[in-house]
């Protein structure tokens, strides 16, 4: 899903996958702009149908009765009697439908527990978001670098938590990807590899307050222990 707020059209025309729709829903909870159009298109789609019906003139159902009074209609044929042998057939094709639908109506049933886990996930980590973004001590840094990579970070000592917003120019290149680190004094920690090929990224990150800054490196597609040197982003919070 390359960018979900692009997906609000789909959503509305009942067009998506049961996943990205799942995935949708969730990123409407948080998105009041993608909220907003959903409701916009909505009812637009409304308002287009208004034209599509119309209530059918009264001489209609009198000239429609009248076409059958003078259609030949044709005569009952008496049913076969069924085989026994054929009754177990069906019976055996009936079986195998129900059980069919309950192995069906089971998996979907996985489905949604885990789609039910996902959205209270990430519910979850919004949550911990906001409660770092309005934190008394939050404090606010950002740099870009020559590289087209900009970082931007909200750290908070008392949560000892940190929001990391990465957004670059270009993708890291052929077979390359970016991670994230934290890093304190000469230590990095590894703070997120991003999937190849994605330009922006955000990560939620414990055990932030003894980092004194926040990089970006281009990494293999499974990413490094360390880091590879030189960084293309970097923003300090000392």
């Amino acid at each position: 899903m390359s960018d979900v707020h692009a997906l609000s059209g789909a959503y509305v025309l009942d067009a998506l996958t049961d996943i990205e729709r799942a995935a949708f829903k969730r990123h409407l909870a948080s998105c009041a702009t993608c909220a907003i159009e959903v409701a916009e298109l909505r009812e637009t789609a409304a308002r287009l149908a208004d034209g599509a019906w119309s209530v059918p003139p009264p001489a209609l159902r009198d000239k429609v009765f009248a076409e059958v009074s003078r259609t030949r209609q044709d005569a009952p044929v008496a049913a076969k009697p069924i085989r026994p042998q054929r009754n177990r057939r069906l019976f055996t094709v009936a079986a195998a439908v129900v059980l069919a639908a309950a192995a069906a109506t089971g998996t979907f049933a996985v489905q949604e527990r885990r789609l039910d886990d996902q959205r209270t996930v990430a519910q979850a980590e919004a949550a911990r978001v906001t409660a770092v973004l309005s934190a008394p001590d939050a404090a606010l840094r950002s740099a870009t670098s020559a590289s087209g990579v900009r970082l931007t970070v909200v750290t908070s000592q008392s949560r000892n938590e940190a929001v990391l917003t990465m957004s670059a120019d270009r993708p890291a290149g052929a077979d390359r990807t970016y991670q994230l680190w934290m890093l304190d004094g000469s230590t990095a920690v590894n703070a997120g590899v991003l999937p190849v090929g994605t330009t922006s990224a955000t990560r939620l990150l414990s055990g932030a307050a003894a980092a004194d800054a926040f990089a970006v490196t281009i990494e293999p597609p499974s990413g490094s222990a360390t880091p590879t040197l030189p960084t293309v982003g970097e923003v300090s919070v000392a």
